[in-house]
């Protein structure tokens, strides 16, 4: 199977230390971790600034994960990272992330399918018709991490093949 570049989006303040232990997965390559000071001079210069480093760091990445967790559902900047993603032809795909410990050891809860809230091609058609969003079974995060270790390089294949099979 073909290491994919990937580019994962979530919700930064709660869930960054969660994403970083998906991302260290390794099955998969994905954008490089941002520090809280490197976003803070990003959202600082305003809305161009937020999409042009979104863009840049979307660049050769051929699938869009979503991590979701309790606050991720119709975020500006998660809804602009799934229909960028989307319209540039890439894989979307969502994995939820309840259950997954952040630093100080606190579980996170099921959020809402940020795929909903987005209709594509000028029609009330929601993305969510389309897309996936996987629900790692387990009883913790350490099951729910082994099975996204186990499943996230076919889960991204998918997302791709759903992609690019797509007829509008």
């Amino acid at each position: 199977m073909i290491k994919r570049n990937c580019f994962y989006s979530f919700h930064y303040i709660p869930d960054n230390w969660r994403a970083g232990t998906i991302r260290s997965i390794g099955s998969i390559e994905g954008n490089e971790p941002t520090s809280d000071n490197d976003w803070e001079k990003i959202k600082n210069n305003g809305d161009k600034a937020i999409k042009d480093w979104i863009n840049s760091q979307m660049d050769n990445k051929s699938c869009v994960i979503v991590l979701i967790g309790s606050e991720t559902a119709n975020r500006k900047w998660i809804n602009y990272e799934i229909t960028t993603g989307w319209n540039n032809q890439k894989g979307v795909v969502g994995i939820y992330i309840h259950g997954f410990l952040n630093k100080d050891r606190d579980p996170s809860y099921k959020g809402k399918n940020p795929f909903e809230n987005i209709t594509f091609n000028q029609s009330t058609k929601k993305l969510s018709s389309i897309v996936k969003c996987y629900d790692p079974p387990g009883a913790d995060s350490k099951e729910k991490y082994k099975w996204i270790s186990n499943n996230i390089a076919a889960i991204v294949e998918e997302a791709i093949r759903v992609r690019r099979n797509f007829k509008p």
